[in-house]
């Protein structure tokens, strides 16, 4: 004897609901949001620095992205994403390993990608090339 799952309406909106819910969870990794915004920020250059909050060099860079944030503030945007509470966002940006920085250009190109820790002398002069004074 076959078993139906019900009409041909109920199995749509099954499927249209697994699939809203998908979309509403993936969305920070597949749709550039994070809980920050949009990721690079649209018309602003961007540095993302992708890490975890507990990796040692992650936790070495946190002050350096912290003084930068306030020192570009409205000038370029410093973004920390922690991969290991948005494992997602590790697929998207396409993450060996942490941390990782990428800039992007007021375009939204990736223009630049460092593995490893990034001093902050760097980070300025990556920033610097890019414009941002």
């Amino acid at each position: 004897m076959r078993r139906t799952f019900g009409t041909k309406v109920q199995k749509i909106k099954v499927v249209v609901m697994a699939v809203s819910l998908t979309l509403f969870l993936l969305a920070p990794a597949f749709g550039g949001e994070t809980g920050m915004g949009k990721v690079p920020v649209p018309g602003m250059v961007t540095m993302v620095d992708l890490g975890a909050k507990k990796c040692i060099p992650c936790k070495m860079m946190a002050p350096i992205l912290e003084e930068l944030e306030k020192e570009y503030k409205d000038r370029a945007a410093i973004v920390f994403i922690d991969v290991w509470e948005n494992p997602a966002a590790g697929s998207r940006f396409g993450i060996r390993v942490i941390p990782t920085q990428i800039f992007y250009d007021t375009e939204g190109r990736e223009v630049k990608r460092n593995e490893g820790f990034l001093d902050k002398a760097s980070i300025v002069g990556e920033l610097q090339k890019l414009g941002v004074r």
